[in-house]
């Protein structure tokens, strides 16, 4: 008997060893996606440009060095002053913005297994929408390690089961009184396994759901009008800046209005691009939408407008802080030069917009702790530097000194926000 329990025991933990052993390589197949799509996928696509250029073939354009890849990925900014030539060309192509210096936040290890992930990439197969989800879903391997965790399972109970027999075996063959079975509803050992289950189970989705209390992270809301950012944005390179007007100035980025839209569509009254899908994969109609826009703004085709009759389009809002936070638009876009898809995500790639981020309190502050100021060539920081100058040359009258008028103070969005 005490054979046959240490046989079990031994297959047992073996296939725990096993089943933890194929999880361990599997995980680590995925860093260089992860690390990807933590650091890189913001501003970098594949096979297209983004706000950074595309990423395929990236070791090919700086020969094979992977020393000065990993120098440039670490710190762009120090590593421009060694001189490199493809370096300063490439700093030149992004209108002189420097990439996101990942010095801390990745190491040499991490860097690698990023590039080996590029190197094997491949494009997704186009798959086209049947209704049952949009654009398809990822497969990260958490189906199949449910189904070998249930398997596991149920070997467990069964070798438990096997094991309990045998003892009952060998206990009449030896001549030892058997214990009265017990109903699996009345055994103590499975009723308190049971409940230390639910408890556990009962106290995760408890937890989960409290944590996640008012946020809406994938929130994507169906709008009034069918607007795809990937067509604007994306495939016609329309600047963020151009619709959300504000994102420069204060602490909103503004819905665009209908004479912003009609700036365009008064010229485009027809779509002619590929065809457009929503979220439940149904076909979109790219200029029935733009008749939709033509009715909100009392237009039509040919004749002379009206912009004063034009209605507001009720849009839905789908970024969303609690009253209590402040936030400004402004001072991430032009003093902390953070790129729009480090929060919204890849934009220019959404058919319909939806919410990339939780926006938690502890995902602005990690962001905090670990986005370095970037205080060369910041215009924002520059003209304090000025001030300090222009009082020492004497271009400034120290009598009078640095005015609240000078920093801004006289804006009306300083104080009424």
């Amino acid at each position: 008997m005490a054979f046959l329990r240490n046989t079990s025991k031994f297959f047992l933990t073996g296939i725990f060893i096993l089943s933890g052993f194929l999880v361990f390589n599997s995980a680590k197949a995925q860093d260089g996606k992860a690390l990807f799509n933590a650091n890189c996928a913001s501003c970098h696509k594949m096979d297209a440009k983004l706000t950074g250029p595309a990423l395929l073939g990236v070791e090919e354009r700086w020969k094979g060095n992977r020393k000065n890849l990993h120098a440039w990925i670490l710190n762009s900014g120090g590593f421009l002053k060694t001189g490199d030539a493809y370096a300063n060309n490439l700093y030149k192509e992004y209108n002189q913005v420097q990439m996101t210096a990942f010095a801390g936040t990745l190491d040499d290890k991490q860097i690698d297994a990023i590039l080996d992930y590029i190197k094997v990439w491949k494009p997704a197969v186009a798959v086209v929408p049947t209704g049952g989800g949009g654009e398809g879903e990822s497969k990260d391997g958490s189906l199949l390690f449910g189904i070998i965790t249930l398997i596991l399972a149920i070997v467990a109970f069964t070798l438990m089961q096997v094991n309990s027999n045998l003892k009952k075996l060998s206990d009449d063959k030896e001549g030892i009184p058997a214990a009265e079975p017990v109903p699996f509803w009345r055994n103590k050992a499975y009723i308190a396994f049971v409940t230390v289950v639910l408890f556990l189970i009962g106290g995760y989705y408890t937890t989960k759901g409290a944590i996640g209390l008012g946020r809406h992270r994938d929130y994507q809301p169906e709008q009034p009008i069918f607007y795809s950012h990937k067509v604007h944005a994306g495939i016609n390179q329309i600047n963020c800046q151009y619709c959300h007007i504000g994102v420069y100035q204060g602490k909103q980025a503004t819905i665009p209005s209908v004479n912003i839209c009609m700036n365009c569509h008064m010229a485009i009254n027809e779509y002619k691009g590929e065809q457009l899908y929503n979220a439940e994969g149904e076909e979109v109609s790219g200029t029935a939408e733009i008749q939709k826009l033509y009715k909100k703004a009392h237009y039509t085709p040919g004749k002379p407008w009206d912009a004063s009759k034009a209605e507001p389009i009720e849009w839905v809002r789908i970024h969303n802080l609690p009253d209590h936070v402040y936030f400004n638009h402004s001072q991430h876009v032009v003093a902390g030069k953070v790129q729009c898809q480090t929060c919204h995500g890849e934009i220019t790639a959404m058919g319909e917009v939806k919410q990339f981020a939780d926006l938690s309190m502890g995902w602005c502050i990690n962001c905090h702790r670990e986005t370095k100021v970037q205080f060369k060539e910041n215009g924002f920081y520059s003209i304090y530097e000025k001030f300090h100058e222009d009082l020492k040359n004497g271009k400034i009258d120290s009598t009078k000194g640095i005015t609240v008028e000078k920093i801004g103070g006289t804006e009306c969005q300083k104080c009424h926000y």
